[in-house]
């Protein structure tokens, strides 16, 4: 029978007498896991940067909008005498020949269905991760004597979930209890708040917003390099006010926009058509019908309006002909994959710190067989099984390694948090982290001092007597 605790006394008084060795081979291990943790710390850290950044330009973002101004394919590319299968002919149907001519705004172009249920059955969605829905007017903000002219954006209070880009640089987003009440709070971009207050902080002020006061509770800003924030830009040129404020003082319930984030920068194309199709079963379209709303990503929007900044504008459509050619899923889904090889690329370069550290262990219980022998064949003179003795030396390289790992930790730890202090680079460390490296710490020793101790235990008592 196995006596590990006898076994374990045994291990750790024979790792004291020799008390440089083990201290050079738990260093030895300590730098090997401190490194590997080091390493996954900032390839983790560079690749939620990485991922940040694609969020942030609203590679995530699908925005739908309330009609449709897109003339449906089958009613241009159809004469007059033929039809595909399934469609009424416009002729037939005065309504479908009225918005054929554009003569009939309901379905197309003016058509209000957007409402703050479909935001809530679209957030249901497989793929989303957040929405808000929104109402836009133009309004003229006033403060003491200073008016701007601008956009007014009733949102929901899970916008700044989805628009990644953004710094409350002062003050809060609203909260859903306001939003709720229809409080007459507002959140300015920070291009609104340096033409109404130049650069100080107007959060407390009060501004007239159409016969109005709001109070100001925050201000927003551009925390990404790939968004800029301009006069008229709509993002940071706006003032956002709860949505069912904004629906009280338009005096409508129907919304002009669904703005939606996905889980994935991959999935915008997918979530786009479960979009539409839960849109179409919840307006209660029939198959003839157009969609009496548009569907558009927002990375798209941007390089169409002008919206995004020009170098990285060039960078997504400087080889590409058209942008379908080169999507911006996959531009997203490329970055990502490069951020995980770089990530992988680090631990490997890492691992080899821990072959060496394994190694190490290997050679210096090696060392303490041939140095032991005498030891060995004296306790198997006594009585102890080879098992016994096999132990003993696997549970002496066990000990080096899992010291070495404990202290590794703690090191690759303190290396994350000064890189990220001192040098301003991204790391991320997380609970799995720190057990995976515990784990390969305890897999080294076992490994790597699993033949030294069979080497050990092989050693017979006339052999160990005999030896000088």
């Amino acid at each position: 029978m196995l006596h590990v605790r006898e076994n374990s006394t045994i291990a750790l008084r024979s790792l004291r007498r020799n008390r440089l060795q083990t201290l050079l081979t738990i260093i030895g291990m300590m730098i090997g896991v401190g490194t590997v943790l080091a390493m996954i710390a900032l390839g983790s850290g560079a690749r939620r940067s990485i991922i940040a950044q694609v969020r942030a330009a609203g590679m995530n973002i699908i925005v739908v909008k309330s009609g449709n101004y897109r003339m449906p394919q089958q009613w241009t590319n159809q004469g007059d005498g033929e039809q595909p299968a399934g469609w009424s002919s416009p002729r037939d149907n005065p309504d479908l020949e009225l918005a054929r001519r554009g003569e009939n705004s309901g379905g197309l172009g003016a058509a209000a269905t957007l409402s703050l249920t479909d935001a809530t059955a679209v957030a249901q969605l497989p793929g989303v991760e957040a929405v808000s829905g929104g109402v836009h007017d133009n309004v003229l903000l006033t403060a003491g004597k200073t008016n701007w002219l601008t956009q007014m954006r009733g949102e929901q209070p899970a916008l700044p979930d989805i628009r990644r880009a953004w710094i409350i640089t002062h003050g809060r987003f609203f909260s859903a209890g306001e939003d709720t009440q229809q409080e007459s709070v507002a959140v300015l971009g920070d291009v609104a708040s340096r033409h109404l207050f130049g650069d100080r902080n107007p959060v407390g002020e009060r501004i007239m917003l159409r016969g109005t006061p709001f109070r100001i509770i925050g201000i927003i800003a551009s925390g990404s390099w790939m968004v800029s924030s301009t006069d008229g830009d709509g993002q940071f040129d706006a003032v956002y006010i709860p949505v069912h404020t904004a629906q009280r003082i338009l005096g409508r319930g129907s919304l002009d926009t669904l703005t939606v984030a996905t889980v994935s920068t991959g999935e915008v194309a997918r979530v786009s058509k479960l979009i539409s199709a839960a849109l179409r079963r919840r307006h209660a379209l029939s198959d003839v019908a157009p969609d009496d709303f548009t569907v558009v990503s927002e990375a798209r929007a941007a390089i169409a309006r002008g919206g995004m900044r020009t170098d990285i504008t060039r960078a997504m459509m400087g080889n590409a002909d058209t942008l379908d050619e080169v999507t911006l899923e996959q531009l997203s889904k490329t970055l990502e994959h490069a951020s995980r090889t770089m990530a992988v690329l680090l631990a490997s370069t890492a691992a080899v710190s821990l072959l060496v550290g394994g190694i190490g262990i290997m050679n210096i219980m090696l060392l303490a067989v041939t140095e032991r022998t005498r030891e060995i064949g004296i306790r198997r003179a006594v009585g102890a099984q080879s098992a016994e003795v096999m132990q003993q030396f696997l549970l002496e390289a066990v000990i080096l390694s899992v010291g070495g790992g404990v202290f590794g930790i703690l090191l690759g730890a303190g290396i994350s948090v000064l890189v990220a202090r001192l040098v301003r680079w991204s790391t991320e460390l997380s609970l799995l982290d720190i057990a995976v490296s515990f784990a390969i710490s305890v897999a080294i020793g076992i490994i790597f001092g699993y033949y030294p101790a069979r080497q050990a235990s092989r050693v017979t008592p006339m052999t160990a007597l005999r030896y000088e």
